[in-house]
């Protein structure tokens, strides 16, 4: 039997595979994320550890002598040093796929949003500044018939591009490799200049951090949105804010941030701004669905099992 740590607490139903299990299971009931040396010692004595994205999982995690196996219930990975895992020997696994619907529709509900100014035209309604319709008030663009650009066309890329279908839009990207696809672009800045709205659905890497950066904004339209669902550093957030603030881009739909749970008061207070908080995979049955494949890779690494879901 082995002893296996969940970092926080998990929804109702999250832990049903586990606890059916034959292991052993310390729950921590924590509301959020323990510090490093506090998560070290509560996991002193387990085999597998099933955490949170925003779980920090290093080397000084890494390195303890019974761990085996660390299963992420998300399918970014960057909360976990992957290179000392290798190194010491731990799988990690992950939650492909299940959240790819839930954060593809989200993604087209910021686009919208962005697209046609909801944010505002709702806070005008709240603050009672709206005193009837008018021909001319909260006057936003089409998502119809617009250009769109994905960063990135992977799993939740491909999710979003099928919604659009729906919206007659054209659809292009950017990836580092030739997909051989129609509307692939090589170069980043070429898309960005081209397209209504720039959609990012990358991983946090050391290649893509700071990605969409000043030159990359400085090329877009007037008229664009960029909608990031992917991970907050992938986009330059001083950057974004200049260039919301001075029109270079007309507005931003974020569900992610570069040092959350912090929002700087800036992006608060930026013009055309549609700020989410990280919610992308937030249904409960995709976040079910997280916990249980996270649970299932974690369980099939401690039976001595390969299971399709492990990244290292």
């Amino acid at each position: 039997m082995a002893r296996i740590l969940v970092t926080q607490r998990l929804i109702d139903g999250g832990l049903a595979r586990l606890g059916s299990s034959d292991h052993e299971i310390v729950a921590l009931e924590q509301p959020g994320p323990l510090p490093t040396a506090a998560l070290a010692r509560a996991a002193s004595d387990v085999d597998g550890i099933l955490c949170l994205l925003s779980d920090r999982i290093d080397q000084q995690i890494l390195s303890l002598p019974r761990l085996s196996v660390v299963a992420n219930v998300a399918v970014g990975i960057d909360n976990i040093d992957l290179a000392a895992a290798r190194a010491h020997n731990v799988a990690v696994v992950n939650t492909p796929g299940v959240l790819d619907a839930s954060t593809a529709d989200l993604a087209i509900l910021l686009m919208l949003a962005a697209r046609r100014r909801s944010s505002e035209a709702e806070a005008d309604l709240r603050a009672g500044r709206w005193t009837g319709w008018s021909l001319g008030d909260h006057l936003g663009d089409d998502l119809s018939g617009a250009t769109v650009g994905l960063v990135g066309r992977g799993r939740i890329g491909q999710a979003v591009e099928r919604r659009l279908r729906g919206f007659d839009a054209t659809v292009l990207h950017h990836t580092r490799h030739d997909t051989g696809l129609e509307g692939w672009h090589g170069s980043l800045h070429e898309l960005a200049a081209e397209v209504d709205v720039l959609s990012v659905h990358v991983p946090l890497t050391v290649e893509t951090r700071a990605l969409i950066d000043r030159s990359v904004l400085a090329v877009m339209r007037p008229s664009a949105v960029l909608v990031n669902t992917a991970r907050g550093p992938v986009v330059e957030e001083a950057a974004l804010i200049d260039a919301l603030t001075s029109g270079t881009i007309a507005a931003a739909g974020l569900d992610v941030f570069e040092r959350e749970p912090e929002v700087s008061t800036a992006l608060l207070a930026a013009p055309g701004t549609v700020l989410l908080p990280h919610v992308g995979s937030a249904t409960t049955a995709t976040r079910l669905a997280m916990c249980d494949l996270a649970s299932k890779g974690l369980l099939a690494i401690l039976d001595g099992e390969l299971p399709e879901n492990v990244v290292s």
